[in-house]
């Protein structure tokens, strides 16, 4: 798409047509680099998987595990959860880690929240995850949208837990959280992505201190509510930095941390600047832990939504699974016997 054409409403960029207009060009990666062992999916049952895909078509939803091609979609569809992405599947922003489409975004749906709604009761969800894409062009920056879904969502299924993944409302933020006390959800929850040394090449349009702010002054309008936050590690990062933004997220109320590795969706997206090693990841866990968050799952698998339900009761992050040497594994076996 030339740079002077005007984006048509509906119309989908992604790749290196999304991020032509970024402010720090991305160089497309010539050869991905080789995952580490304990890099692993996990598959499951491809009947539940496709049970969950046919009852979003048919309810014409968005996930963003679909979306943004997040690495644990069969581990977590085939356990029967998704997380919700609603307002559409193109975004206003252009963030190069993400493989959410880019453009200008259909009207929104009014019978979307009511749609949400029906496939959490017929899922039996008993905690259920709802985000957006980015809407720089709705005056609430899709804040209503939100609480229409939250309120259809409790009508038919009151015992189900609601944690809402938002954006960062950037210009729209006072108005958006006076709409979102009329209804709030049981978790609030905004990705802060990365340290704010990275924000001009990956976040283009957001301000970190402005996503801190939204996380504060929503927990100063709703105290009784946890607050929850994401962010994504190997892009460039120094450790000193993640314990430096852990540090600003207690500093702001946060609640619930969860931490990941990247994975560059495409040759043209942020290439991978390192793979983080479970030990340092187990080190921002304790970290956080020190600092006295209710919960913190930092993993190379982790996503923000990844077992939200398990993480909001206080599980421990799921191990970290590591391929075995087949010729260890014999030994082992050999000594055991």
């Amino acid at each position: 798409m030339s740079e002077n054409r005007k984006p048509v409403q509906g119309e989908k960029l992604r790749g290196a047509e999304k991020v032509a207009r970024i402010p720090v060009k991305v160089i497309p990666t010539v050869e991905t680099p080789r995952k580490p062992d304990w890099i692993r999916v996990k598959m499951a049952a491809p009947d539940e998987v496709q049970r969950i895909k046919t009852t979003l078509r048919a309810q014409k939803l968005h996930t963003v595990c679909e979306e943004a091609a997040c690495p644990n979609l069969p581990e977590c569809f085939g356990g029967g959860t998704a997380t919700f992405m609603i307002m559409g599947d193109i975004c206003t922003r252009r963030c190069p880690f993400c493989d959410v489409a880019h453009g200008r975004p259909n009207a929104l749906d009014p019978d979307e929240p009511r749609h949400m709604a029906e496939t959490i009761a017929n899922l039996g969800l008993k905690y259920a995850v709802i985000t957006s894409v980015d809407r720089d062009d709705l005056l609430d920056g899709g804040a209503q949208h939100f609480v229409d879904c939250i309120k259809e969502a409790r009508a038919l299924s009151p015992k189900t837990l609601l944690e809402i993944l938002v954006p960062d409302f950037r210009g729209r933020m006072d108005i958006a959280l006076r709409i979102m006390t009329e209804c709030p959800p049981d978790v609030f929850n905004h990705n802060i992505e990365t340290v704010p040394r990275l924000y001009k090449a990956m976040r283009p349009g957001s301000d970190y201190q402005h996503s801190l702010n939204l996380l504060k002054m929503f927990k100063e309008y709703c105290p009784d509510i946890p607050t929850k936050c994401g962010l994504m590690v190997g892009i460039g990062e120094t450790e000193e930095e993640v314990i430096a933004l852990l540090d600003d997220l207690h500093a702001h109320g946060v609640d619930y941390v969860t931490i990941g590795q990247y994975l560059q969706p495409s040759k043209e997206h942020a290439p991978i600047d390192r793979f983080v090693t479970p030990e340092e990841f187990e080190r921002y866990t304790a970290h956080g832990q020190k600092l006295g968050f209710r919960n913190i799952w930092a993993a190379p698998m982790v996503r923000s939504s990844y077992f939200a339900d398990r993480q909001y009761y206080g599980e421990p992050v799921p191990a970290v699974r590591r391929k075995v040497d087949p010729a260890k594994k014999i030994a082992v076996q050999t000594i055991e016997a």
